[in-house]
């Protein structure tokens, strides 16, 4: 036998010895804990071996099981309520060994603690876990960040997103054959399974600064870096996402903002009510002394935490570590699991602060498996300062103010700041993401998801779309095709061009769009802030009251209509505008607005004149508007066309005047027209949140029903939810009017309740508007036949209205999150019910992506 095979040989041999070694070295310990009177099994109760720190808690039968290769020779059992309790063993035996604890009654901090278990009926009267978190509560704002006169503290972030649960066959398809390099292995244990691929991350490092009386807040952005996905994706609206789903944690707050709902905390003024407490164990190892107390929701479906709260026994019942996570019931679509973990450190004032805080989040499509993302965020904190003196000027400018060279700093800048350091793994995820998006088939991939995902085709100069507008049809133009197009920042960052061409087979009119935009902060003019010339021409038909530049009328799926729908005008429109958007969210908007109307279809402009009907062709007006739009605080992803609002409770307002000007370019009516508008949303918490709108409106001066408010119609089968889904187009029209708007999504409080129901996690909402107007007589063409009449049908009944009679109001109730995507809404009319050709009930759907 050669030298090599004998070294292997002795190697196997030796391997042989020592697992039989080790083998016979194990200790094991399994058994139940028991009451000694009652003989009931006692969970969570602690067990370890003595003078050691490896240790372990009963299950929820009282069932525990200890392994060590160390010579211990015993066990200690600790439960509240108990006397403690020390047990002999055998060292590297397995033995079996049942304990029976004595019960017992302590006092703690003034607080009477017995054992509570959860197969006896749970009940808030005479349990000490409840009065414990009663105390809890009661000391809540006294531990709060913010209870002092100023705080100020230095905050690093970390957020990292992965694909996850990546089996074995799949990691090697076809697919990610060439981004093998990119996987990385982890425990098997740990969320997102063992085969990940890092996709995403961003650093953030910043200081912070809070002061009361009055109350203000500043946070100073030192430095930031991420992935950029910029040729794709809006960084700054992908930014806003990632920090409205992983908000930063309160535990002292009542409700918790996590993944776009309001989570009621476990310590909240209302936890008793939904949550069931449970006293688990005692640490007295520690000083303070910590009482450990689970909680879980009394629902599992509800908005509601599991987990552990560990509170200190110095008077201050103060949290020194929270443990967090959610129910797999939880109405939340596709989020597998959810874990918190918030840890706290105590100043020289005994002060409780925040000192880490990690989020972990694994979604997917189906809960249970598959493929997925996990992301992943760590918060560390230090430098914590309270009741020092903060200068007024640091307060001063935006809440939010990034450094100039924020996100220009060196590794070595990170390498000596960073308070929670990278991973090996994660370090590389900046190189791996370069490198991937040079990859050609990575580009092509991404350019076929970006064009599902905007709806444009991008090329180096230009982008085509949005590709939903390509084809649709109208009783008016019959089939319709359209293409248009714009240019990137690729072709110049400060000169954008956009047109489109459209032509109606049934009508054999083109159609088309142009114009040119000049950006005078030289960024895109998709980009925030805005601030930019433009100059367009439109020629194009749309329905009356709807917006001139609405670039979705023409979409395929709107094009199905109930009823009679032939109103419709041919539009020629210059126009010439300036807007201006400044961070703090307030924007103006200037504009000169030339414009010729002509009704067509069953739309007709007539005039009674000496018992003669005289036609009109066409309006000529010119308008010159202001826009005023205030937005505290907003936060969106910037699509190709249009932003989606990320969910704030800060309102919204706005203000538009208009002036006709007669004489001026062909106008022929003088005339003001004033609206204002709030929005406001509001959070509240189990039960949900709401979102309303007020507006008001005017319209000065003698002008025909065309150039009034024509209160927004829909005869389409969606749900729009700024429009009247009722009413049909051109039905009412008013020279005055107040309107409201009250929606409310109850996030399937009452349906999660319901067995069989709550499985499919729908949720509930309803709905109602109204709009109160009228219109004054001057304006009113049956008491001025010098003025253009209302429409009317082939049989001589009107089909145009005013609100004299009474408010107009539609109520509807609907079920959300139909195969996490569709909405359908019964919808139901209360007024106004004798009008002709109406629907007083009908059912509409709508779609939306959400969490």
């Amino acid at each position: 036998m050669s030298i090599k095979k004998n070294k292997l040989y002795f190697t196997f041999i030796l391997s042989v010895i020592a697992s039989s070694i080790c083998f016979a070295q194990q200790t094991e310990i399994t058994g139940t804990i028991k009451d000694a009177k009652t003989l009931e099994p006692i969970p969570f109760a602690s067990v370890f071996f003595a003078g050691s720190q490896i240790g372990t808690t009963s299950d929820v039968n009282g069932k525990y099981k200890l392994e060590t290769t160390n010579n211990y020779s015993e066990i200690s059992v600790n439960f509240v309520g108990y006397s403690p309790f020390l047990v002999k063993i055998i060292p590297n035996k397995i033995q079996k060994i049942d304990i029976f604890l004595k019960a017992t009654s302590q006092i703690l901090n003034e607080i009477s603690v017995s054992s509570k278990r959860k197969h006896e009926k749970y009940k808030n009267k005479d349990n000490p876990a409840v009065e414990l978190i009663r105390h809890v509560i009661a000391n809540r704002d006294a531990n709060k960040l913010g209870s002092t006169a100023s705080t100020s503290y230095q905050e690093y972030e970390k957020v990292i997103f992965y694909l996850s649960n990546f089996s074995n066959e799949l990691k090697k398809k076809f697919f990610f054959k060439k981004y093998q390099f990119m996987f990385q292995d982890q425990d098997s244990s740990k969320l997102g399974g063992k085969n990940i691929l890092p996709f995403y991350i961003s650093e953030k490092l910043a200081n912070h600064y809070l002061k009361s009386n009055p109350n203000k807040d500043k946070t100073i952005i030192l430095a930031e870096k991420n992935i950029d996905f910029s040729k794709y994706l809006d960084d700054t609206g992908i930014n806003a996402i990632i920090q409205r789903m992983y908000q930063s944690i309160d535990i002292y707050e009542n409700n918790i903002d996590v993944m776009s709902k309001q989570f009621l905390s476990p310590i909240a003024n209302m936890a008793p009510t939904f949550y069931k407490y449970y006293i688990t164990d005692t640490l007295k190892n520690q000083t303070p002394n910590l009482i450990a107390l689970n909680f879980e929701a009394r629902n599992p479906n509800d908005l509601l935490f599991d987990g552990i709260l560990y509170v200190t026994l110095d008077g201050r019942y103060a949290v020194k570590k929270a443990k967090l996570a959610i129910s797999k019931s939880v109405n939340i679509n596709y989020v597998r699991s959810l874990s918190i973990n918030l840890s706290f450190d105590k100043d020289s004032l005994q002060h409780y602060y925040l000192s880490t805080s990690k989020q972990n989040v694994d979604f997917g499509l189906f809960k249970d498996s598959g493929t997925g993302i996990t992301g992943e965020r760590y918060l560390t904190f230090k430098n914590y300062a309270f009741n020092k003196s903060i200068p007024d000027s640091v307060f001063k400018g935006d809440k939010i103010e990034t450094l100039a060279d924020a996100s220009k700093k060196k590794a070595d800048f990170w390498i000596k700041n960073r308070t929670d350091t990278l991973t090996k793994g994660q370090a590389e995820i900046y190189h791996n993401m370069d490198t991937l998006q040079s990859i050609p088939s990575f580009k092509r991939k991404a350019e076929i998801a970006s064009v599902l995902f905007t709806g444009f085709k991008t090329f180096k100069y230009f982008e085509i779309g949005p590709v939903e507008t390509f084809n649709s049809f109208n009783r008016t133009e019959g089939m319709r095709l359209r293409l248009g197009g714009r240019t990137t920042p690729n072709f110049s960052k400060s000169y954008y061009l956009e047109n489109y061409y459209a032509y109606g087979f049934k009508d054999h009119k083109l159609k088309f769009y142009l114009s040119g935009t000049y950006s005078l902060n030289h960024q895109s003019i998709y980009q925030f802030p805005h601030h930019y010339i433009k100059v367009g021409f439109l020629r194009d038909t749309k329905v009356p009251g709807e917006d001139l530049f609405y670039n979705q009328e023409g979409s395929l799926f709107l094009s199905f209509r109930r009823g009679i729908n032939d109103l419709r005008l041919y539009n020629d429109v210059y126009k010439v505008e300036y807007e201006r958007e400044f961070k703090n969210h307030f924007s103006y908007n200037l504009s000169f607005t030339k414009w010729t109307e002509s009704p067509t279809g069953g739309l007709v402009y007539n005039l009674r004149q000496n018992n003669n009907q005289t036609t009109v062709s066409q309006l000529l007006t010119t308008e010159i508007a202001l826009n005023l739009r205030y937005a505290p605080n907003e936060k969106f992803y910037q699509g190709k066309t249009t932003r989606t609002i990320i969910f704030s409770t800060k309102p919204v307002f706005n203000f538009n005047y208009t002036q006709g000007i007669a004489g001026l370019i062909g106008g022929e009516y003088t005339y003001s027209k004033l609206s204002f508008s709030i929005n406001k949303k509001l959070q509240f918490s189990q039960l949900g949140r709401s979102t309303m709108t007020l507006k008001a409106g005017a319209v000065l001066g003698k002008a025909p029903f065309p150039l009034l408010d024509i209160h927004r119609g829909n005869q389409t089968f969606a749900n729009l939810h700024n429009s009247y889904n009722l009413m049909n187009f051109l039905e009412f029209v008013s020279d005055h009017y107040v309107s409201f708007k009250i929606e409310h999504n109850f996030n399937g409080f009452f349906l999660n309740k319901i067995p069989l129901i709550k499985a499919l996690d729908f949720r509930e909402i309803v709905s109602f508007k109204g709009i109160y107007g009228g219109l004054s007589d001057q304006n009113n063409p049956s008491l001025n036949p010098n003025l253009i009449q209302f429409p009317i049908y082939k049989n001589g009944i009107s089909r145009t209205y005013t609100l004299n009679k009474g408010p107009y109001i539609e109520g509807s109730v609907g079920v959300d999150n139909i195969f996490k995507i569709f909405r359908v809404d019964l919808i139901k009319r209360f007024t106004y019910l004798n009008n002709p050709q109406i629907s007083t009930i009908g059912i509409r759907v709508s779609t939306h992506f959400g969490i």
